[in-house]
């Protein structure tokens, strides 16, 4: 499954800011059991804004993980809150379907 969400980079703050605390954070987040990585990517039209995307065998593993708080996560999660506001786009299940050109495989 796939948790997404949108990141809104606040004036006078940089998306590399953010994506510093983002790094740190997952480098933890993703050593909990089922975690399959996460990917950052800015809007091509709008630097300021970023799509998250983190990366789970299951909802119940994600949901396990958030039930286990860690103290230095939330650390790092609140020093990014100044410059950034976070929007849940949602949770999503892995593809039911995926056509790909020929000659291709997926990630």
């Amino acid at each position: 499954m796939k948790y997404i969400f949108e990141v809104r980079i606040r004036e006078g703050h940089t998306a590399e800011e953010y994506a510093d605390a983002w790094v740190r954070a997952s480098e933890i987040i993703q050593q909990a059991p089922g975690a399959r990585g996460t990917e950052l990517h800015r809007k091509i039209d709008d630097p300021n804004v970023l799509i998250a995307i983190a990366s789970w065998e299951s909802k119940a593993d994600r949901d396990a993980m958030e039930g286990q708080h860690n103290p230095e996560v939330a650390r790092i999660i609140r020093s990014a809150a100044p410059f950034c506001e976070i929007t849940p786009i949602g949770e999503f299940e892995d593809p039911e379907w995926v056509v790909m050109p020929p000659g291709k495989r997926g990630n």
